[in-house]
């Protein structure tokens, strides 16, 4: 970029919303990856027109673009790896701007965080389910670009089963609105559904209507702790089998059980396969009751040893704690964790975690493993010295068999994280060339000079 460029930029957002410094490029060139690809320029839009602006004159003059939330992303998908302009979105545009009560519908700029909007309807007695671990953070647009899911989605589905209209703007400037705050809508094709998941490479998501449902009244949650994480892999999916939906269902191996427990000392079964903790939702203490039971039952079949119940909020977060508390514990096994999402139908998740075992004695690295079993999500850790040139190496070959394994299962390359910059060299374990000339293609339509968030996802 020429300095022409930034003073350009600087006369639709204003001076005080268009950065070159060092700090600021400093301050937007990594996300949870850790990563580090410098822009050459952040912009904080106040609007849609203003964002229509920006990527009018990006577009004109061949600039890279990236639209960003929080950065809170596990896959580099914010990332400016070819400089350009990180578009901020979360100074400005993070209002919400309706609760409809009637229709049962938020709409909301993209740089809500998520929390917050679940705050705010649930003061009113609705419900947005999605929970990504990063709720307290996580914005709303990056939500949508990644489609996250969370340890509600066994239940309630992910961000795309709650997304019923977008408004984005194109890399050429045009603004469009696609879906609407109907029920029923099949008029012209889905591009709301296009534009989740699509990481940022194709639009820029300016407002987001989200379907909302009323808040459950009642909420129980409870662990099981097994002997083996076969046994509690076979609990997983013969429960849901059983006309049972639980809200969630988490689980962690040994290895997660015993880092959690070394960091915290909670008290945790050390010697236990693994544990899976659930939760059950209902507007009827007797639905709730019902729910629990049937699950505690199931349990007991598959091989638990143990079904404790939360009788209160205190008793819930204490079995909670474990699970939301597992990815900072595994650090005790590495400096450096190779996370991956990969997600298989229920029904293969003890012969997958069986084969993640078994890479994990060939390459010579421990692999705990947790995650949201109830929809089959299983987050990977590959741990590794991360000073150790040969222990990366391992690691990373160590990842690629797992998603060859994932894929051979019927499963995909990631449930909830996306595929960004880090996991597109697989991107050919999962699809054939057909099908990614197919993404380019799409991603050429909307995109001819490919200016937006270019180099993700292997297009």
């Amino acid at each position: 970029m020429t300095e022409q460029n930034i003073l350009d930029l600087q006369k639709i957002v204003g001076n005080e919303d268009c950065y070159s410094d060092k700090a600021h490029l400093t301050a937007y060139c990594y996300d949870a990856t850790k990563d580090r690809k410098y822009p050459e320029c952040v912009v904080f839009p106040h609007n849609e027109e203003e964002v229509s602006k920006v990527l009018k004159y990006c577009n004109t003059h061949k600039i890279p673009i990236v639209p960003r939330g929080a950065g809170s992303g596990f896959t580099g998908g914010a990332l400016a790896i070819e400089g350009g302009v990180v578009l901020a979105l979360e100074k400005h545009m993070n209002k919400i701007l309706e609760i409809d009560m009637e229709n049962m519908v938020a709409r909301v700029q993209p740089g809500v965080v998520n929390m917050q909007l679940q705050k705010a309807v649930e003061a009113v007695g609705l419900f947005y389910p999605p929970d990504p671990a990063s709720e307290h953070y996580s914005t709303l647009g990056g939500n949508v670009s990644e489609n996250a899911g969370g340890m509600r989605a066994a239940k309630y589905g992910i961000t795309k089963d709650f997304v019923m209209a977008l408004r984005a703007v194109l890399p050429n400037g045009d603004i469009i609105c696609a879906g609407k705050k109907t029920i029923k809508d099949v008029a012209g094709y889905n591009i709301a559904g296009i534009l989740i998941a699509s990481e940022g490479t194709l639009a820029v998501i300016t407002e987001i209507t989200l379907k909302l449902l009323s808040k459950p009244k009642y909420k129980q949650s409870a662990m099981g702790i097994f002997p083996s994480i076969q046994a509690a892999m076979n609990a997983v999916y013969k429960t849901m089998a059983s006309g049972i939906t639980p809200v969630a269902m988490e689980f962690l191996d040994n290895l997660s059980i015993k880092a959690v427990e070394e960091k915290f000392h909670k008290g945790l079964p050390t010697d236990a396969g693994a544990i899976l903790i659930t939760e059950v939702d209902g507007n009827l203490p007797e639905e709730i009751a019902y729910q629990i039971t049937k699950i505690e039952e199931k349990f007991y079949e598959n091989g638990a040893t143990q079904f404790i119940k939360a009788t209160n909020e205190q008793e819930a977060a204490d079995l909670w704690f474990a699970r939301k508390n597992a990815s900072p514990s595994i650090t005790i096994y590495g400096s450096k964790k190779l996370n991956e999402d990969i997600t298989v139908p229920r029904s293969k998740l003890p012969e997958l975690l069986e084969k993640i075992q078994q890479v994990s004695q060939k390459y010579g690295v421990v692999i705990p493993c947790f995650g949201h079993t109830g929809d089959g999500n299983v987050h990977t850790n590959v741990m590794v010295d991360g000073s150790n040139p040969e222990e990366l190496k391992k690691g990373h070959k160590a990842i690629e068999e797992i998603f060859k394994i994932t894929i051979d299962l019927g499963g995909t390359l990631s449930g909830e994280h996306g595929i960004g910059i880090s996991k597109a060299p697989f991107m050919n374990l999962a699809f054939t060339q057909e099908e990614m000339n197919l993404f380019r293609s799409i991603k050429k339509a909307f995109d001819p000079n490919n200016i937006l968030n270019p180099g993700k996802m292997a297009l």
